[in-house]
């Protein structure tokens, strides 16, 4: 079983993580069990992480209310059939009314295929997801941890996992992407756990004084 889908397979990949190395051991006494978070996957539940990139939880709250309330029903041939007007009056900022079409239109022509990447390795769901217009490697991660829930899914361009990376790990500096993905080769098959732990880390970090984020 390769997916994360409850509190016990969270708690198995910490047991593992635990054993490679005692740092994680420090980590999880101070995060506890880390939150869950999977989401609804599919063309909504891409569509959600893409107008939420680079948002405040509450303005992205703010903008999928609006989404949902112009594209209705929101579907990929909803999307296509939107005109400028609609896309304009859904709140989304102009790259992303690109890549919710891209997205759409791929959907259609049958180039992404949301059953086919419940099937593959977590390199393969970048590889095809990465190929749509406006799909970077954060939005390709964030679909793989939390859509469909991979236990081997991870997030080294997330800046906040960089952080958290750094403080719990005494390093000299903010890990660079490739730095923490070389790095996380040694949590595998949990990178997806490792991925959890370290979000939740750095909301510990951000809730002390004096750490810089």
């Amino acid at each position: 079983m390769n997916r994360i889908t409850c509190d016990a397979d969270l708690e198995e990949g910490m047991a593992a993580l635990r054993a490679l190395h005692p740092d994680w051991t420090a980590i999880i006494e101070r995060t506890g069990l880390p939150p869950l978070r999977r989401r609804e996957g599919g063309f909504v539940g891409l569509a959600g992480i893409i107008v939420a990139q680079q948002l405040s939880v509450a303005s992205a709250r703010a903008v999928w209310a609006r989404v949902e309330g112009v594209l209705t029903p929101l579907t990929p041939e909803r999307v296509l059939a939107a005109t400028d007007e609609e896309m304009r009056l859904s709140g989304l900022s102009r790259p992303k009314q690109k890549t919710l079409r891209a997205v759409a239109a791929a959907i259609a022509s049958g180039s992404l295929d949301f059953d086919v990447l419940e099937q593959f390795t977590p390199e393969l769901v970048h590889q095809h997801m990465t190929a749509v217009s406006g799909i970077g490697p954060w939005t390709a991660d964030v679909y793989l941890l939390f859509c469909l829930g991979h236990r081997d899914g991870f997030a080294a361009g997330d800046l906040a996992i960089q952080e958290a990376a750094r403080v719990a790990f005494a390093l000299p500096a903010r890990p660079k992407a490739a730095e923490l993905e070389a790095m996380a080769e040694a949590w595998r098959p949990w990178r997806g756990v490792a991925a959890r732990l370290l979000w939740a880390y750095y909301a510990v970090l951000k809730r002390r004084e004096g750490i810089n984020a």
